[in-house]
């Protein structure tokens, strides 16, 4: 098992007491659960026009799956109870869902996520060019 803690920047309430830190292990996601981050994610996905979604870039679903990663190891907690976190952290449990669905645990030391998935930008093959001195 690799658990790993999620700080969050605005506390959660969860059975009336604030918290901050939630464990999560994207490893312990069982089949069933997958199916409900699928159909959470289909279900908010009907709502809008016609679209073609792979899941590795279905953000709902990364969303329901990094929710999943948290309650595989705390049962205690409810669907519900994860989707009152709100901003940035809303962010960092799609993070979870996005690597999970790259089949990776977490991103390299010191990257972020998203950098982690951007392409690389060129250098430019001409120098700048040099003006002489006078």
């Amino acid at each position: 098992m690799s658990k790993k803690t999620l700080t969050l920047d605005e506390p959660v309430l969860i059975d009336g007491k604030e918290v901050y830190e939630l464990t999560y292990d994207p490893m312990e996601i069982t089949a069933a659960q997958f199916s409900e981050a699928c159909a959470r994610s289909s279900a908010i996905n009907k709502s809008k026009s016609f679209s073609f979604k792979m899941r590795e870039n279905d953000y709902a679903l990364h969303l329901y799956l990094g929710m999943f990663a948290v309650i595989a190891l705390n049962p205690g907690i409810d669907i519900s109870d994860l989707e009152r976190i709100k901003g940035f952290d809303v962010l960092k449990l799609t993070d979870i869902g996005m690597l999970f669905t790259y089949r990776r645990s977490e991103a390299p030391s010191g990257q972020k996520p998203s950098e982690e998935l951007s392409e690389n930008t060129a250098e430019p093959s001409t120098p700048a060019s040099e003006t002489p001195d006078k």
